[in-house]
Order: structure tokens, then C-alpha cells, then sequence
């Protein structure tokens, strides 16, 4: 299980007021948080076999995502940050995502989990070490307010989940813990939608000090007037579509979205079948009942696109997404999070992989949204309507690879995180996305209709 954060970044209590120690302090120790639990999913739980297998066409080897975020670290937080020389420069191609797509990487010379190991915890004594004299100063971006060890810290939590699912997509028994007895916080939902009324709000962040440059900067969008569904799509919700014959009918799915149905030849979400009249899923090795109250997961943006219309419904857009989780109609201000500004908690989102999966639809009533609407954080992605490019404005930084290579119409945004995501990468703001066909992600979607 994760370790849930064991302190509260001062730079979101006290912004720029807050000294130069106690940042260090908190990034040390979200640096051996995150760290823990990459190793609670690789060498902790799993051999050498099965780290350097390639479970699936679609994920890395266990062992390639291991050594790729010591790498990272070396080149950000020893190389730019700290100034030392390069450790390993002859590695640096091996873990470069956009040198080698992840079906060619089992063919690579790639470190064997022991030197892996080894080479990551090398850099990580650097990094401790050189901590102490790192100035993070206002003067040099990269380092003002620690950006860039936030993001290392993000980036390795983001490899995390996916590990997860490359955990997921493994065969053969699982190797995670139960988490099943762990029941959420829940209440009645007072109705099935909620009204979000039409005029401007404040879409991204310019004063967030470690979110990235695909969520900034702070904008003004007006938007009319919507309904929004107050919990994500369920699993019983989705299967009546199926079981209507959604998957049957050309005229619920867009055009691009019938081809995919037609050569993938799916019939349901990924890991779903019938047995003996009933539905099951399988869920890291378990096979299961499907739980009919937690929310769908597993879903393409095809598949969710095609059950909002056989709803009469459709996706948000992100915008709408972003407004209904952030702003405050009443004060008028933006929240870093549905429910305020504190930091999530237990009480309030299934985040941070406390839970191996979503919980039911309707739990975590201290964390809705300002409009009523739950679970914008946590338990699983969703799926929105829009195609992935930069906020007016947008400027890259500190690399292009990091958004900007992925604008256009061939990805998709999910906004909202999952069970799996860490809080510390998760906010109101924070912007993934992916091909229209993904499918191990651990995303869902919720509904949303004109007023």
C-alpha cells in the first residue's frame, strides 16, 4: 500500500512565504515517499522475471520504468539542479520515451533489476547530498519555489500508476495487496445531476508553484450554461448499455468510434466477461462479480462518447469539467480542489492508491464540489470531450516533450485523477490525456447535457 503524505507542502499553507528549509524538508521526504512506493510495485513484490517482462504491447517492462525515473532524476535534479557531472550519460538514450516507443523497449540493453536498483539509489544519494546547497532561488525558474523537484516528485508518481497498470494487465496471480475492507465515507445524493449555471470562471493556475505548462496560465472562459451528472458513470449504469445492444448499434457511436468497435471487435470494457449468466471482472489476477455501484473503468473515449448519447447525454467538455470541480459561484473564486484548498485527506478522495480500486458512486460527501457534484478527484479518470492543446497563452516549459509534443486532436484530456493517482499529482487543474482507444488507464467518465 502507498504511504499516504506524511506532511503538507508549506508552499500551498504559506506560497512564497515559505522558507527555503522547510520546502527541502518536504521534498526529501516526498522523495523517499514516492520512492517507496515504486519499489512497493516492482522489487518489493515481484522477481526478475517478471520485472523485465513486457506484460502487454502497450507498457514497458516493470524493470525499463524503474530505471527510467532514476534517470530522469539524474538529469534534472543532479544534472540541472545541482550542476554535477553526468553519471551515467551512455544510459541516457535507453530511457528516453520519445527515442524508443514501448513495444521496442524488451529489445534494449536495458539495466537488469539489481544494477537498476543500484543506479537509482546512487542518484537519489546525490540528490539528498546536494539538496543541503541547492539555492532555490526566485532567479533561476527552474528552481524558484523547488519547481523542479516537484516535478520529478509528479513524474515518478505518474510512473507509479503506471506500473499499476501494467499490474493490471499482468497474468497469473496478483501480486498487490487487499485493500476490499476498507469501506469509504458515503451519504444519500440529494439527485442524480447538478445545475451549473452559464458566465465566466477562471480556467488553469498562474500561482500554483509546481503545476505544469499545459496547465497554465490562468484564464478567463465563459460557458453557458450545463447540467452535470453528480457521480461518474457506474458499472451497472454501463452495463444496461451493453446489455441494450449498445455495442450493436452504429448510430450511438461517432464515426471513428464505430471503425475502432467494428476492428477491435470489442463488446464491453477491458477485463469484463460473462460467466454463467453473471458479469465478472478480473482485477489484478482476482476474478470478481462485478461491483454494480462503483464507477466504470477501463472504457475508451469511443466507448464513453457512444453510452453518453444512447443517454441522451454527452462528455463535458473540459472546461465545463474544470468549472464544476473549481469555482465557487458564490464567492466567485477558484478552489485547487472540489472541496477547497486543504489537502486531501481520508475523508475526502480516493487518491493515492490507498484502495486497489474506485469506490462506490456517492461516497466522499465532504468532498464534493461547491455545485454538489463528487468524486471529481480520485477513484478514476475521466474522460472529457476535448482534444489536448495549450491554455492562451501557453508557453513551454521546462521541456516541449512534456506537452506540447502531444497537442492536437489525436489525444483526448482526462481530468480528475484516479484511486491510483498520488495527491501530491493531483489538482483541480491537472491535465492528462490520451488516444481516443486507451483502455488500461484507470478512467471512467461521467455525463453532462445542455441547459
Amino acid at each position: 500500500m502507498n504511504p499516504t503524505p506524511t506532511s503538507v507542502n508549506p508552499l500551498l499553507t504559506a506560497g512564497p512565504d515559505a522558507t527555503e528549509d522547510s520546502v527541502k524538508e518536504y521534498v526529501a521526504t516526498e522523495l523517499e515517499r514516492v520512492r517507496a512506493r515504486s519499489f512497493g510495485l516492482t522489487t518489493d513484490v515481484l522477481d526478475e522475471a517478471e520485472l523485465t517482462t513486457q506484460h502487454s504491447p502497450l507498457m514497458s517492462p516493470l524493470v525499463w520504468d524503474l530505471a527510467h525515473v532514476g534517470n530522469y532524476e539524474e538529469l534534472w535534479l543532479v544534472r540541472a539542479a545541482a550542476g554535477i557531472e553526468a553519471m551515467r550519460p551512455e544510459i541516457d538514450d535507453l530511457y528516453d520515451a520519445f527515442e524508443h516507443p514501448r513495444n521496442e523497449r524488451p529489445t534494449l540493453p536495458l539495466l537488469g533489476p539489481d544494477e537498476a536498483t543500484d543506479y537509482i539509489g546512487l542518484v537519489r544519494r546525490k540528490v539528498l547530498d546536494s539538496l543541503e546547497t541547492v539555492r532555490l532561488s526566485p532567479d533561476a525558474e527552474l528552481l524558484d519555489q523547488g519547481f523542479v523537484y516537484g516535478m520529478v516528485v509528479q513524474h515518478e508518481h505518474q510512473h507509479d500508476e503506471t506500473m499499476l497498470a501494467t499490474h493490471q494487465l499482468r497474468n497469473g496471480d496478483g501480486a498487490l495487496p487487499s485493500t476490499d475492507d476498507l469501506g469509504p465515507p458515503s451519504a444519500p445524493l440529494p439527485a442524480g445531476e447538478a445545475f451549473v449555471e452559464g458566465g465566466p470562471f477562471v480556467m488553469g493556475t498562474s500561482t500554483d508553484p509546481w503545476a505544469y505548462d499545459n496547465e497554465r496560465p490562468a484564464h478567463t472562459v465563459d460557458v453557458p450554461s450545463f447540467w452535470i451528472d453528480t457521480t461518474p458513470v457506474t458499472n451497472a449504469a454501463y452495463r444496461a448499455f451493453v446489455e441494450d445492444g449498445g455495442y450493436d448499434q452504429p448510430r450511438w457511436w461517432s464515426p471513428d468510434g464505430w471503425r475502432w468497435r467494428c476492428e477491435s471487435g470489442k463488446r464491453g470494457p477491458a477485463f469484463w466477461r460473462r460467466e454463467q449468466g453473471q458479469w465478472v471482472r478480473r482485477r489484478f489476477g482476482h476474478v470478481e462479480p462485478l461491483p454494480p455501484d462503483e464507477p466504470v473503468q477501463h472504457v475508451c473515449w469511443y466507448e464513453a462518447d457512444a453510452y453518453a448519447r444512447w443517454a441522451g447525454k454527452r462528455l463535458p467538455t473540459e472546461a465545463e469539467w474544470e468549472k464544476a470541480a473549481s469555482w465557487d459561484p458564490v464567492t466567485r473564486t477558484k478552489h485547487r480542489y472540489p472541496w477547497g484548498d486543504e489537502p486531501p485527506t481520508a475523508e475526502l478522495a480516493n487518491l493515492g492508491q490507498v484502495r486497489y480500486r474506485p469506490t462506490a458512486a456517492g461516497a466522499y460527501p465532504a468532498g464534493a464540489s461547491a455545485y454538489g457534484v463528487r468524486q471529481l478527484l480520485g477513484d478514476v479518470w475521466e474522460w472529457t470531450s476535448s482534444d489536448f492543446t495549450g491554455h492562451p497563452g501557453f508557453c513551454v516549459f521546462p521541456y516541449r516533450e512534456y506537452s506540447e509534443a502531444f497537442f492536437g486532436e489525436r489525444y483526448k484530456v482526462l481530468r480528475g485523477g484516479s484511486w491510483a493517482t498520488d495527491p501530491v499529482a493531483c489538482r483541480n487543474t491537472f491535465r492528462n490525456w490520451d488516444y481516443a482507444i486507451r483502455r488500461q488507464v484507470f478512467v471512467g467518465f461521467r455525463c453532462a447535457r445542455d441547459a
